[in-house]
């Protein structure tokens, strides 16, 4: 996630996630449980579409050296692993899945 200028409560919102992850993980981990998150950037979706559609779909895409956003089924394997067994040592971490759209 990153600053958005013309969304400054979601972009907030995104990092109190981030800080919300790391105190739960501190909190729970000494009882065995696990809390990591996602941090999706732009993901072909129904919610997305319309946006994907217009004009700005092109700028939307063009963030990213892959020239695309992300797929649903993406996402989902960043969770299954982070799940999954092999995940457990990322206990803590938010897992930034966005192509590398956020890295210019």
């Amino acid at each position: 996630y990153r600053g958005e200028p013309i969304a400054a409560a979601y972009g907030a919102s995104k990092a109190g996630l981030n800080s919300l992850t790391g105190s739960l993980a501190q909190a729970f981990g000494p009882h065995g449980i696990r809390v990591s998150a996602v941090a999706p950037g732009f993901i072909a979706t129904e919610m997305a579409a319309e946006v994907l559609a217009s004009p700005r779909g092109d700028d939307v895409r063009s963030q990213s050296p892959w020239g695309r956003v992300g797929s649903p089924e993406e996402v989902a394997a960043a969770v299954f692993h982070l799940a999954s067994p092999e995940g457990a040592w990322s206990t803590g971490a938010v897992l930034d899945c966005n192509g590398a759209s956020y890295l210019h």
